[in-house]
């Protein structure tokens, strides 16, 4: 039996920074081929009419408002081209929303181009056409400007869909039809469009309710379609139009009936925990704290609400049960035993959510009213060390495979970065958010497809813990359904849990990361009808009516958020000091898939089949006795640092520094393993700063302030070949990267885990190879810190976590105690060639 009862070994004092230059090339895309005798006359051509055809149809702008003198193209890209700025500031174009096509690929692009720039742009074109050749040493000649020019496809006038990034068929057809509108402006002409939005009308949302972001601002405004096309061509200070619609869902549990003997028990048993604890703060529907189960550890100063004539009170009955399960759990067991608990973090709640009667006309504006929820909490409870935000509200079917205003704004708190953050970085925050669920009312032959049920926003949340569902509760123990059967096998995906595998492949991360027990559903005999919320199939809970119903089932996804918070406040307090970043590492590193789920992941013969499956269920479910303890044959090593990942040299934007470490891996005692099996899992985590909007959402490299990459020496790799292999500083001038062995036995791959702030992979070999596996790179990629260069945000540095767990079956084998001998002694060996 493997006991937990090590400490992890900290590796942080081992990180060596180096001077790092990419070896990889900054430009994505292949090279588009063009017979420029065509492709450059009949760009000419299409720039003017698109020019003429805009300046005809230009809208009369706002009575008392000056006319634009700018027009709006549509350009676009092949779909070879890698993801492009078009803007130039020497020539004053703007580029707004990037759209692509989904059956050719192709960008598109609304370009925004003063009056007076006309001729610059054409006189580009047309030196392309018909311009002399330029003559290249070595290479073939190739026509000017032929890096601008050669991968735009086609010209053509915008119009009102080339600035709409939502579902085509959410876009009204009337012109009279009155929405929220989302109004992602361009950041310093934002008051301007809120100004004439008023004069038009409109009703704008109150400026407490507007995101900010380092290159946008993003606006409600109710109105027409009308007066909101008048207001983007008015204007052309609008980057894109998207909902601002959101619709918040929960899931509201059956009430069951009262068990006080037994609540009363369960309270004497427990220890409750002191004030200067860390806290789980639930967002949402409010709590109800009167209940004996919850009072000793939920403080009534810190329940609040957004608005506080909401007051802090449960009004939908959802989440006082959260509360239960973020402070004990499932309470089935708890119930049912006689031992005594103790209890080390509290609960707070800030209500996000209002009671029924508020005005309907108000803007959904979530991605604010979260972040004011988190500094309420912060304001009302300051001295928590560490607080976990649980978050089970989702927009109700709008799926997440695209970054939104609420889960950006979520990016924005977890990285410490908004309004009311110090300039330098405020705290980390992290999230746990919900996938959302597959509804409870619907037949059973519409659930049989699970993955027609896309995770709902705002769960892409690239800096968030997303949690999914699966259950081991299969056995029907409720009157009346005898005869009914389980839906999902023990350790199988939960049927109310939804995933990401509709989600774009290698843009968009896995989500969910982790699953934890969120019930599961009935099926009638006839195996015609599915039932929600039995409670034998349930988890129990605290009841938002502690006289009446004190207990009640709970299921669902906002379960599973509840415990993964509760699990995050945990490690928390076992392990002082410890990051969010950090926290968030080591919940995913200690998930474990169940039988059911590894069955399906050695049925899948491809890493592409294997990606599709981690996008169900992601990384399992989690330990907390794994994420807090090492054990003599399962050691985990953990690295909390900062880097700077790039740097101004000489006016150029430049990569600055890559972190590596020696691994204290055992040699010897490996060695004489030699064909054991050993794994190594890998997980780095790391909260990007978000800048949403552009071409964002079908480029990572724009939407991320940073990134980071981990890369593991090769069993037959030199030092001096890993070291060059990736970083073109270590190599000569002229030195070609070296050959290496293909870098075999990952689970997923490099390109599988690159996606998103938080990449985890599983390495298995024998131990004797891993031996010689022992060297890591953090290396960082591009983000909009570097290519945002006027942001002024360059120089800036990023904290990361690390934890890599080195593990074999034979419970028999000492890994802990000669890796924490060896870690230091090379603390002061210096990395060379």
């Amino acid at each position: 039996m493997t006991l937990y009862t090590l400490r992890h070994i900290d590796i942080s004092a081992l990180a060596q920074g180096r001077s790092y230059k990419s070896a990889g090339s900054n430009a994505r895309g292949r090279a588009i081929q063009r017979l420029r005798e065509e492709h450059g006359p009949r760009l000419v051509k299409e720039y003017r009419t698109a020019f003429d055809a805009a300046l005809a149809d230009r809208p009369e702008g706002p009575e008392g408002i000056a006319q634009p003198d700018k027009v709006v193209l549509e350009v676009e890209l092949s779909a070879q081209a890698p993801v492009t700025d078009l803007s130039r500031k020497r020539e004053d174009t703007r580029q707004g929303a990037t759209r692509l096509d989904p059956v050719s690929g192709a960008q598109k692009i609304a370009l925004i181009v003063p009056d007076d720039k006309r001729e610059v742009l054409e006189k580009l074109l047309n030196d392309y056409a018909f311009g002399e050749m330029i003559e290249r040493e070595d290479k073939p000649a190739k026509p000017p400007n032929e890096d601008r020019v050669g991968r735009i496809e086609s010209f053509r006038k915008g119009t009102f869909e080339s600035f709409w990034q939502d579902d085509p068929a959410a876009l009204p057809d009337d012109p009279e039809d009155e929405i929220w509108w989302g109004l992602w402006c361009f950041r310093d002409m934002a008051n301007g469009v809120v100004d004439i939005a008023r004069r038009l009308g409109c009703r704008v949302a109150e400026p407490d309710t507007h995101l900010q972001f380092p290159d946008t601002t993003v606006v409600p405004v109710f109105g027409p379609k009308l007066n909101i096309e008048i207001l983007l061509f008015g204007t052309l200070g609008i980057a894109e139009l998207r909902r601002a619609s959101d619709s918040p869902t929960f899931f509201v549990t059956d009430v069951r009936g009262d068990e006080a003997p037994w609540i009363e028990d369960l309270a004497e048993r427990i220890t409750w925990p002191a004030n200067d604890v860390p806290t789980v703060c639930l967002l949402g529907t409010g709590v109800n704290r009167a209940h004996p189960l919850l009072e000793p550890a939920v403080n009534a100063a810190h329940l609040a609400a957004v608005d506080a004539a909401w007051g802090a009170d449960d009004h939908a009955g959802h989440d006082t049960g959260m509360a239960g399960l973020a402070l004990h759990g499932d309470l089935t067991a708890a119930l049912g035993d006689t031992g005594g608990r103790a209890l080390r973090h509290r609960a707070e709640s800030v209500k996000l959510l209002p009671p029924q009667g508020i005005d309907p006309n108000a803007p959904s504006a979530y991605g604010p009213i979260t972040q004011a929820g988190a500094a309420i909490a912060e304001t009302t409870n300051p001295d928590a060390p560490f607080r976990v935000f649980c978050l089970s509200v989702t927009n109700a079917d709008r799926s997440g495979a695209e970054t939104s205003a609420w889960s950006a704004a979520i990016d924005q708190a977890a990285a410490g970065r908004t309004i009311g953050d110090e300039e330098e970085g405020g705290p980390r925050r992290l999230f746990t958010v919900a996938t959302g669920n597959v509804q409870d009312d619907m037949a059973l032959k519409t659930l049989e497809e699970p993955d027609m049920f896309p995770a709902e926003d705002p769960c892409q949340a690239w800096n968030a813990l997303t949690v999914g569902g699966y259950t081991d509760k299969t056995d029907i123990a409720d009157a009346g359904y005898e005869d009914w059967s389980a839906w999902a096998a023990p350790g199988a995906t939960s049927p109310y849990s939804r995933s990401s595998y509709l989600w774009r492949e290698g843009k968009s991360p896995f989500k969910p990361e982790i699953v934890f027990e969120t019930g599961n559903r009935g099926i009638s005999p006839a195996r015609t009808e599915a039932i929600a919320g039995l409670p034998s199939l349930s988890l129990l809970t605290t009841g938002s009516d502690a006289d009446q119903t004190p207990l009640e089932p709970f299921w669902a996804t906002s379960a599973a958020s509840a415990q993964a918070a509760r699990m995050a406040a945990q490690i928390a307090g076992e392990l002082p000091g410890v990051w969010p970043e950090t926290v968030r590492a080591l919940i995913v590193h200690s998930a474990r898939w169940t039988p059911a789920m590894l069955a399906q992941l050695e049925q899948a013969r491809s890493k592409e089949l294997k990606a599709e499956l981690i996008r169900r269920f992601g990384f399992g479910v989690p330990s907390l006795e794994r994420a807090t303890a090492s054990a003599r044959n399962s050691l985990a090593v953990v690295s909390q640092r900062e880097i700077q990942p790039y740097k101004l040299e000489d006016g150029h934007e430049r990569f600055n520094e890559a972190h590596v470490y020696p691994l204290p891996w055992p040699t010897e005692v490996l060695e004489d393993l030699g064909a054991t099996d050993v794994r190594l899992k890998v997980t780095l985590s790391y909260f990007i700063e978000p800048n949403p909007g552009f071409s964002a959402n079908i480029d990572p490299m724009r939407y991320q302030s940073f990134g980071l990459r981990f890369d593991l020496k090769r069993s037959r790799e030199t030092k001096a070949t890993f070291l060059k292999r990736r970083n073109l500083d270590e190599r000569d001038a002229g030195e070609r990267k070296p050959s290496t062995e293909p870098d075999s036995g990952w689970l997923l791959g490099e390109r599988k885990v690159s996606a998103g702030s938080l990449h985890c992979d599983l390495w298995e070999g024998n131990a004797a190879e891993l031996a010689a596996r022992d060297m890591l790179w953090i290396y960082p990629v591009s983000g909009w810190w570097r290519e945002r260069k006027a942001l002024g945000r360059i120089g800036d540095s990023a904290r990361y976590a690390l934890v890599l767990t080195l593990e074999t079956d034979d419970t028999e084998i000492d890994l802990h105690t000669p890796v924490n001998a060896l870690v230091n002694t090379l603390i002061d060996i210096e990395i060379g060639a």
